[in-house]
């Protein structure tokens, strides 16, 4: 880790910490504006406080990737829109907590007396119970404040931009330095943040309305000159025609996201990158028309989203492929990059050749006594599913890693095999063997060019893409990806390469 690397992150700093900013603080203000009202509901009416607390605590305990990621479907797009959905559900039991349970909790002597000088329930509610719980009302948004901040790092595979798009990009790539920045940035926005809270909550607590005014004041101060880059972006004129770029969330998407990113852009139009997404997300935003084009692999297509357990050869793969694309979503593929990154299963050379392992037949027998690593999808994947149930694999345990750890894992002997990916330069560099697949139960993996209907349509993004196609063979992608995974190169110095390598 040295200071280019982060001094090569600064650029982009500005532009996702202001997307967090205003996320978090989106989502804050509107989660406490439902739950304040919810909570005086539940005051006022005994009987729903429970049903209202619990719904609010179970929303809790679903994993914050998972909730962002069931809002895709229910709100069918990516994006700031599932993001702030899900994060404002996530800020609500803290507030609805406290302030139920901070009126509940006022002296009974106290409502007697205020029953007793002829206030309605609704009067004795706004002007005895949730004055009195004020402070605790406060306490409550500090916590929602800063589980929204820390949470809003999770919306990048959703497509929404935060300091998230550093984290899992650093992750992805090993890069630390990105890793502590958005960690570092996330960190500095929930203290602020919670420090503007705590001023409000001193105010409420000694009743001070210029001390309350200022933390007002602060708070709206701060989230404009955090916008402020994103204000003066949209101020500037762009004639370009736009078009959006999508990417998953591994080393090779990054690179390939950039490399398409400085075609379009060298043809003269205004790019936005969406990367970090997750696998079906990307493909359903790009049928919806969210993102413009991405990579994806023809495998994945076959199995996951055409549902095919067969696997004929690549050549009918690609054309049935492309029939049922164009058919069913509206999404063209210009065709096939010219490399492979397959799913396959792959072990260390020394523990293949301790147990005589050289091809998928022969680890079946040894897998009861052997773990199993995958990426966090593999496991679930019908390639696996095809590959466990032809073989007859049953592996003692099936871990799921990040798959930049997957690598370390295997390697270190945390587990014996694991679902490699062919064009990852890591496979030779941790002196790794791919497993043969005699039954070809694993269909073939060649990365294509997927278009959306809208850009397909525009002849220079297919006139800037075209010469893409067909040029990058194995050993390019495999130097670009080792470029970022092992050397520490970044992302946009290994595009560059490429780019230079297989292009006039």
């Amino acid at each position: 880790m040295s200071w280019d690397q982060f001094e090569s992150l600064l650029p982009g700093l500005p532009g996702f910490f202001a997307n967090h900013v205003l996320l978090s603080v989106g989502a804050l203000g509107i989660g406490v504006a439902l739950s304040l009202p919810l909570a005086a509901l539940a005051i006022r009416y005994r009987r729903l406080s429970g049903p209202l607390l619990g719904l609010a605590g179970v929303i809790q305990t679903i994993p914050g990737l998972a909730l962002l990621a069931l809002m895709v479907p229910l709100l069918g797009r990516i994006g700031v829109a599932p993001a702030l959905l899900a994060l404002v559900l996530y800020s609500m039991l803290p507030v609805l907590r406290n302030t139920v349970t901070g009126a509940l909790e006022v002296d009974p002597d106290v409502l007697e007396a205020a029953r007793g000088i002829g206030m309605t329930d609704n009067q004795i509610l706004l002007r005895v119970q949730l004055p009195l719980a004020a402070p605790m009302i406060v306490a409550g948004i500090r916590t929602a404040a800063v589980w929204t901040v820390g949470m809003a790092t999770l919306s990048t595979p959703v497509g929404a931009s935060s300091l998230g798009n550093l984290i899992f990009s650093g992750l992805q790539t090993q890069n630390t330095a990105a890793v502590l920045l958005g960690c570092a940035s996330a960190a500095v926005l929930a203290v602020v943040l919670d420090s503007l809270i705590r001023l409000a909550e001193i105010a409420t607590r000694r009743r001070d309305s210029r001390l309350a005014i200022t933390s007002v004041v602060l708070l709206i101060a701060g989230v404009m000159l955090s916008a402020w880059p994103l204000v003066a972006k949209q101020m500037r004129p762009i004639d370009a025609p736009r078009v959006v770029v999508g990417a998953k969330t591994f080393t090779e998407q990054y690179i390939l996201a950039t490399l398409i990113a400085g075609r379009l852009r060298e043809a003269g139009f205004a790019v936005e990158t969406r990367d970090g997404l997750g696998s079906t997300v990307v493909f359903e935003a790009l049928a919806t028309g969210d993102i413009d084009v991405y990579v994806d692999y023809s495998g994945t297509i076959w199995a996951n989203h055409m549902k095919r357990q067969d696997t004929p050869p690549a050549d009918v793969v690609l054309r049935e492929m492309a029939d049922w694309l164009a058919d069913e979503r509206g999404i063209v593929s210009l065709g096939p990059l010219g490399f492979e990154n397959a799913y396959a299963l792959a072990m260390t050379s020394a523990r293949a050749a301790e147990l005589g392992i050289t091809d998928i037949g022969d680890l079946a027998p040894a897998s009861r006594s052997l773990d199993v690593g995958g990426d966090y999808e593999f496991f679930v994947r019908p390639e696996w599913i095809a590959v466990r149930d032809r073989y007859g694999l049953s592996f003692r345990e099936e871990r799921s890693f990040d798959s930049t750890f997957m690598y370390t894992a295997v390697a270190k002997g945390h587990v014996d095999v694991i679902s490699a990916f062919s064009s990852d330069g890591r496979i030779a560099a941790f002196d790794l063997v791919i497993l043969d697949d005699p039954l070809d139960a694993f269909p073939p993996y060649d990365a294509v060019l997927l278009l959306g209907a809208s850009a397909a349509a525009r002849d220079p993004v297919v006139k800037a893409l075209r010469p893409l196609v067909g040029a990058i063979d194995d050993d390019a992608m495999r130097r670009a990806n080792k470029a970022v995974d092992l050397d520490q190169r970044p992302i946009a110095s290994a595009a560059a390469d490429l780019a230079r390598a297989i292009l006039p």
